[in-house]
């Protein structure tokens, strides 16, 4: 199986630490947090990874080269301009195949041993969800005990920005800059799209605090 780590945002809510600095390359307990993706995947037996990259792309080409270093190899996908979730994943297809493959955001930190992820079947997408944070409360889908995700429904979860996806999902979109979460929704109407609930450790690095609450839980 590939993966493919999210990595070309601008950074927005990190600023000013994604002034000079693209995010994934922000530490967290004495190393880069896309470091620690690069880390689980091989653990979970994933050496294939493609990155796509936009904003200070060339740092992180600089930081991780061809992944040799860290046991993995990477492909990059380079994004004049951001292309969002759906759009970077429809221009990275080539590098990523026809087979199902693991989507990560630069931009989270979690536990997740990949491996451990049921396999896609007949569906689109099977998306790893966690206990609503403080900070998003609201949560985004319902999980039903079935293991099936609807756009609506109680109780809700959150989306950890972590899952499985047949690249047929994006295959048939025009290239360009679109939206991943309206194919979603799409899919969970036609009842393709299951879920995994993810019980343990689990932090969306979207602010400073945040960042350095992740970074002492680390080091502690």
């Amino acid at each position: 199986m590939r993966a493919m780590i999210l990595a070309a945002g601008l950074g927005t809510r990190m600023r000013p630490l994604t002034d000079h600095c693209p995010k994934p390359l922000l530490e967290a307990g004495g190393k880069p947090l896309i470091v620690h993706h690069l880390e689980r995947l091989l653990a979970g037996g994933i050496i294939d990874v493609v990155i796509n990259v936009s904003y200070r792309a060339e740092q992180l080409v600089a930081a991780l080269g061809d992944g040799r270093d860290f046991g993995v190899h990477i492909a990059w996908s380079r994004e004049t301009t951001p292309l969002e979730t759906g759009g970077g994943i429809r221009q990275a297809l080539p590098l990523l195949g026809e087979a199902p493959f693991l989507l990560v955001n630069g931009d989270v930190w979690c536990d997740l041993d990949p491996a451990g992820l049921p396999a896609l079947g007949d569906d689109l997408a099977r998306l790893v969800l966690v206990d609503n944070p403080d900070h998003h409360p609201q949560g985004d889908f319902h999980l039903d005990a079935a293991g099936r995700v609807h756009a609506e429904g109680e109780p809700r979860l959150t989306f950890a920005g972590i899952s499985l996806l047949d690249p047929a999902l994006v295959a048939d979109e025009p290239p360009g800059a679109f939206a991943l979460a309206p194919l979603l929704r799409r899919a969970m109407a036609e009842g393709r799209v299951g879920g995994h609930r993810h019980r343990g450790a689990w932090v969306d690095v979207g602010t400073p605090e945040r960042l350095d609450d992740l970074d002492r839980r680390l080091r502690g």
